[in-house]
């Protein structure tokens, strides 16, 4: 396929909307990183940024034509949101967009739409203000598709606005600072003299946030291991493991190893870190990870719920489980949630939720402390997990989160997507007791 980034873009969010597999993937084609930086990030910055607004832009094209594209035409849609994110969003002169847009059709191989492409970008720019009026009474200002509206409304009655303007933010770089390896004063001290602009955050001893996002190459030290980009609400986990000198820690679904990495530099006497991952990819970016922050853990590559296939019999003080789940908690970072995600797809999480919960409650010691986490802003994944556990096994009980950060639940604490520049984590903390205590 020719170099053309818009041509190129269009492609891949029409395959996203065909095949729901995650951007991230889907930029790793050939045609996008055979492109100069400067065009790779300008394809990115199209697909995240339709993808972010997605439902808004879908719904103003709907507006603009007389019929919905045809299936075999979807790069034609797909092109003609990224020409209106354009004209909307990013600083391309107006005509410039439409007349880029237009070009990108030959590329496609689809000539006969370039007129409808040049008549529908222009109609828009003309009808922009009354189109806008519209929309402002429409649910689609959210930007959200409708299943997940509605839960966010079920979950947090109060919230839910701004838990929809925080998922349509671009997100905020977060660092954690090794504090085996440097302060976060001084690490601090060496951003502001490249000037880098950046501020600690609250709440814990190593978490910055950057004013404004760089990439991770010109972070100081990034690839000597003394910083790494995590975001602050996922900081907490380490904190509230509190593992001591000596005791042997679990990390379940360990992947892509920052929390991990948090663990052993939050106490560096452990007896041993044993990291469980089932992806193979995903084994690999966990092993680059602690290589890089220069930790030593041992990985292990399995099905964590399946235990009699790596479980060694030997007791856990402490177990992290941070289960797979819907990250309605990081769609900020991940826009594509909104449009891969599905309403009939979180009943098999649920299952799977509750059978790794309910596998690796058997690997903690007595007075041992299991952290249940989730990138998930929905109860169901989250405190209702949480209380289904604790009426089946009478031998667990809850530890309040005792913080100031986030919002409490019944069961636990959860941060939210558009408060406190971070992004949505469910932290609950379950001890294990005599049966029947």
């Amino acid at each position: 396929m020719s170099g053309n980034p818009r041509a190129i873009a269009a492609r891949i969010l029409a395959s996203l909307l065909r095949e729901h597999r995650p951007l991230d993937q889907l930029l790793k084609d050939k045609s996008v990183t055979a492109l100069d930086h400067r065009d790779q990030a300008f394809v990115q910055e199209l697909c995240y940024g339709v993808a972010r607004w997605y439902f808004r832009l879908e719904f103003l094209l709907g507006k603009l034509l007389n019929k919905a594209p045809r299936e075999k035409d979807l790069e034609i849609k797909t092109l003609l949101l990224c020409g209106m994110y354009q004209i909307e969003f990013l600083r391309t002169p107006a005509h410039a967009a439409v007349s880029a847009s237009v070009d990108a059709v030959q590329t496609l191989g689809r000539d006969w739409a370039r007129g409808t492409v040049n008549a529908v970008l222009r109609r828009y720019l003309r009808e922009r203000v009354p189109l806008q009026e519209k929309l402002s009474n429409d649910i689609m200002t959210h930007a959200h598709p409708g299943w997940l509206l509605d839960l966010l409304r079920e979950d947090w009655p109060d919230k839910w606005e701004q838990i929809a303007a925080g998922n349509n933010e671009r997100p905020p770089l977060h660092l954690r600072v090794n504090r085996l390896r440097i302060a976060r004063t001084d690490y601090l001290r060496t951003l502001e003299e490249m000037g880098i602009a950046a501020h600690s955050m609250a709440w814990n001893d190593c978490g910055i946030a950057l004013a404004a996002p760089v990439d991770v190459a010109a972070l100081p030290g990034f690839q000597e291991g003394l910083v790494s980009v995590q975001d602050c609400g996922a900081q907490f986990a380490a904190g509230l493991l509190d593992a001591q000198p000596g005791e042997r820690v679990l990390d379940a679904c360990a992947a892509p190893g920052g929390k991990a990495g948090h663990i052993l530099e939050s106490q560096p006497q452990l007896q041993e870190l044993i990291a469980v991952e089932h992806n193979p990819m995903r084994v690999k970016l966990l092993r680059q990870t602690l290589d890089r922050l220069g930790l030593s853990a041992t990985v292990i590559h399995a099905d964590v719920s399946d235990t009699a296939a790596w479980w060694d019999g030997e007791q856990f003080d402490r177990i992290l489980l941070d289960v797979p789940c819907s990250a309605t908690g990081v769609i900020r970072r991940h826009p594509d949630i909104k449009l891969s995600g599905r309403l009939e797809t979180l009943p098999l999480l649920l299952k799977t939720q509750r059978q790794i919960l309910g596998s690796i409650w058997p690997l903690l010691k007595r007075k041992g402390k299991l952290v249940y986490s989730t990138c998930s802003i929905l109860r169901r994944e989250n405190d209702d997990q949480i209380a289904a556990h604790l009426q089946q096994h009478p031998d667990a009980a809850v530890v309040p989160v005792d913080a100031e950060w986030g919002c409490a639940t019944v069961h636990g604490r959860q941060t939210l997507p558009g408060f406190d520049e971070m992004d949505g984590f469910y932290y609950a903390i379950l001890e294990k007791q005599n049966a029947g205590a």
